[in-house]
């Protein structure tokens, strides 16, 4: 929503381990298997296209845009994300489609290792109960049956691992702006976003 007020590219960087994840349970590999998944980050082509929900992804040229939407395939492209080869491929592939500027672009690790020289960082947070709540809002209207105890449960199993993995760890970077949308709904934060970034561009001036 950002990005379509600003004309801005919108990249979604989660969207791209998303895809390799899939791509790994359709070839049956095993998570635990480093150097197959490995080899097959690299040879995968994943392509973001804007759209009028965001991004289109598209893996080796078919589009996955709800296919990589499962929490089966989120706990999978968590685990494969803390692979150090894995994310060099994906943070080298983002900093390209970043590189002319004019981005608005989400992940974990954008501020503290994909482009810590970003004009604006936006450490967006909630409390856990409230995100587990919106994401079991949100399987439950693509008609997925994850309770809402089990939903905590991934969020808080991939948030540990997001933080304890040694390449690219989730930290709020030291000249982030902390968020908490905790008690804001969309329109409200994506309010709060575009008066913080008119901000920055003032002080750029």
């Amino acid at each position: 929503m950002v990005a379509h007020q600003l004309g801005y590219l919108y990249i979604d960087s989660g969207a791209m381990y998303r895809a390799v994840g899939l791509k790994a349970m359709q070839n049956h590999l095993s998570l635990d298997n480093t150097k197959d998944i490995i080899t097959l980050a690299s040879r995968s082509s994943i392509e973001l296209h804007p759209s009028h929900q965001g991004c289109q992804v598209f893996l080796d040229g078919i589009d996955v845009s709800e296919a990589i939407r499962t929490e089966t395939v989120s706990q999978a492209a968590s685990r494969i994300s803390s692979i150090p080869e894995v994310r060099r491929l994906m943070v080298q592939a983002q900093q390209y489609l970043g590189r002319n500027g004019s981005v608005v672009m989400e992940g974990r690790d954008i501020g503290t290792k994909v482009f810590p020289d970003a004009d604006l960082k936006i450490f967006l947070d909630a409390s856990e109960t409230t995100r587990a709540q919106r994401r079991f809002d949100q399987n439950r209207r693509k008609k997925q049956s994850l309770s809402l105890k089990k939903t905590l449960q991934e969020i808080q199993q991939r948030d540990q691992r997001d933080r304890q993995r040694t390449d690219s760890p989730l930290v709020q970077a030291q000249d982030a702006i902390y968020l908490d949308t905790s008690k804001k709904d969309i329109n409200e934060v994506v309010k709060e976003i575009l008066r913080l970034i008119k901000v920055t561009e003032k002080n750029h001036i």
